[in-house]
């Protein structure tokens, strides 16, 4: 039991460790903020219907009262007129009107407090809603601060641009090879223009023509 208990943390602690490795935090951020909108929306939604309940209530409960009076009045009314059945009709209506204005009352003050309650807890999410939103900027912010300055360091520190000076590297052999194929290519020509001109100087007239040029020359200095 212990080997599988020493497993089991093992394992959930290489996950949580690939899950922090993973997790953005600026994406987590804002992942979160949808999720607490989402709450708002719902409260907001729980919230007006117990507002619809407690007004309900209260229009019932005041028609109610309303109703009340007016059979009152109205039993007043036939006594003036001499019908006593018709006054205690009314009064016995008018009791049982008011009963269900009195059952009305209690439920809208109860509906009331929950309505309120849940206008408080509303407001309550909306301020945190609002905190997170600003939060989340400034944590945005030192996230990227925090990445900047660690591809920064890493740039000055040579890792991540250990490819870009290897490539340097071998462009600049490259070039110093071009230089020297340059400076031989250069002496071989030279070489060769020497010899050409040595050539030329110990080349000999072998048609003859010099000397018959020669043998004219001196008849006429003659």
């Amino acid at each position: 039991m212990a080997l599988f208990k020493r497993l089991r943390d093992l394992t959930m602690a290489n996950i949580n460790a690939l899950l922090d490795k993973a997790e953005d935090p600026v994406k987590m951020l804002d992942q979160y903020l949808r999720d607490m909108e989402e709450d708002v929306q719902d409260a907001e939604i729980a919230v007006a219907k117990q507002i619809a309940v407690e007004k309900k209530l209260k229009q019932q409960y005041q028609e109610a009262e309303e109703l009340a009076t007016k059979r009152e009045a109205q039993a007043l009314q036939a006594l003036e007129a001499g019908n006593e059945d018709l006054a205690r009709r009314a009064l016995v209506d008018k009791k049982a009107v008011t009963d269900k204005a009195a059952d009305f009352k209690a439920q809208y003050e109860s509906a009331k407090v929950t309505a309120d309650g849940l206008r408080g807890k509303l407001g309550e999410m909306k301020d945190q809603l609002s905190e997170m939103k600003n939060k989340r900027d400034t944590l945005k912010a030192r996230a990227e601060a925090a990445k900047a300055q660690k591809q920064i360091n890493q740039t000055l520190s040579g890792i991540g641009t250990d490819n870009a000076a290897k490539g340097f590297s071998r462009m600049e052999e490259k070039v110093l090879q071009l230089e020297a194929e340059a400076e031989a290519s250069q002496e071989m020509s030279g070489s060769k223009s020497l010899d050409r001109e040595f050539a030329e100087l110990n080349k000999k007239d072998t048609s003859g023509i010099d000397a018959e040029l020669e043998a004219l020359k001196a008849r006429l200095n003659k």
